[in-house]
């Protein structure tokens, strides 16, 4: 008759039967891997990546935000977004204006080479989303980006950084 498993035993037997590809959590991140991927081949022309993307298209739907209403917008914390700007200004693609309210501020905007960039980008950037889905057929896509948002929304605010977007 073998012998009663210990309690250190049987915790390793559990973690050992654990599938990987059975935890949602590890597959949205395989899959945050590879929409990461997917975005930098079809935008390494542009020398884009998915956040300064976000970012710039975030300054081109709401021109003049201050930095933390941009972080707010997209879901990233003000510090990682901080670097962000840094290196789209260092490029010349967005400047940092002083709000005239409250000297303390600034607030972003895209400048000419930044929108030009952008508008290059964006072909790129649909072909990136539609790689991502392809895929799933057709007819499942909306259901598949409506659930996805769902899962976004419904835990937003366990967020390390809630979007308000």
């Amino acid at each position: 008759m073998p012998a009663p498993k210990n309690d250190k035993s049987r915790a390793a037997s559990a973690a050992n039967a654990i599938a990987l590809d059975s935890l949602p959590g590890h597959s949205i991140r395989r899959l945050q891997q590879i929409a990461v991927a997917i975005f930098l081949q079809e935008a390494e022309p542009h020398g884009v990546t998915p956040v300064q993307y976000a970012t710039m298209q975030a300054l081109a739907n709401a021109p003049g935000v201050d930095q933390r209403s941009l972080a707010r917008s997209i879901g990233f914390d003000t510090s990682t977004i901080a670097s962000v700007i840094d290196r789209l200004e260092a490029r010349g693609l967005v400047q940092r204006d002083l709000d005239p309210s409250d000297r303390r501020v600034r607030l972003l905007s895209l400048t000419g080479p930044g929108h030009a960039l952008l508008t290059e980008v964006v072909p790129a950037m649909q072909r990136a989303q539609e790689r991502m889905l392809q895929p799933l057929p057709p007819e499942e896509r909306a259901e598949f980006l409506r659930m996805l948002n769902q899962l976004v929304t419904a835990n937003n605010a366990l967020s390390r950084a809630p979007s308000e977007g």
